[in-house]
């Protein structure tokens, strides 16, 4: 027998920075400690709040990163999901928006209570890194979604060799020794400005890639007993 959905709608941002990584944190089902899980920043919308809202919030609450709401542009993608989470069944409806930084130092001081012990880690991850590891990682799909909606790609490595000249070569241009450093953008030019507590770092939302995706006309048949939930701690 089935068991019964609660229905739930939420909104999640796939926060990417100037080196093509995505924001995940780590967690847990508080009924299930032992399986452990990546998911996007986001979470379940209150009362009357719209997804651009709800998005706005829940990246605040859980990164310390303050957007206004036009800056999210439209959503990329849109599934509806059923999962089970601390003994409750959910289908939840959700949203996802694309959101660009330079860089981001993520302050999780907004977390809320479920949050708090059920979320132990987060980190960037790149595409390739992705494809490749053995962690479980939400949305399933999150590697064809990245690579179709903000131009990503498996097949790039996290950090491209630099070919630098060799000592062979007669021609070398003095202007450019053998050892000179690659410049990395730095964490200051982010432009941070002050608003609310939290520093904006130069935000640049990919607006042609926010086109709403198709929405998933009902949800998996065979519905993965492991998907977490998609707010509180997920």
């Amino acid at each position: 027998m089935t068991e019964p959905r609660t229905a739930r709608t939420a909104a999640r941002v796939l926060l990417v920075d100037a080196r093509d990584r995505v924001l995940l944190f780590r967690g847990w089902d508080p009924a299930r400690p032992g399986h452990r899980y990546w998911f996007t920043p986001g979470g379940g919308l209150e009362p009357g709040e719209t997804m651009a809202a709800g998005a706005v919030r829940e990246l605040f609450e859980e990164t310390g990163l303050s957007l206004p709401e036009p800056a999210l542009g439209a959503p990329v993608w849109h599934e509806t999901t059923d999962f089970p989470f601390d003994g409750v069944w959910y289908r939840q409806e959700q949203d996802f928006f694309l959101v660009r930084v330079e860089s981001w130092e993520v302050d999780t001081a907004g977390f809320d209570d479920v949050e708090k012990v059920s979320v132990d880690d987060h980190r960037w991850w790149s595409v390739p890194e992705l494809a490749t590891t053995a962690e479980k990682v939400y949305p399933l799909d999150l590697v064809p979604l990245l690579e179709r909606v903000a131009g990503l790609s498996a097949a790039t490595p996290v950090a491209a060799a630099v070919e630098l000249p060799s000592a062979a070569s007669a021609g070398a241009s003095a202007a450019t020794p053998a050892g000179a450093a690659v410049e990395l953008p730095s964490a200051a030019s982010a432009g941070a400005s002050a608003a609310g507590g939290a520093a904006v770092a130069a935000v640049s939302v990919a607006a042609s890639s926010a086109a709403v995706l198709p929405a998933a006309a009902a949800p998996s048949a065979a519905a993965d007993p492991s998907q977490p939930s998609g707010g509180g701690s997920c």
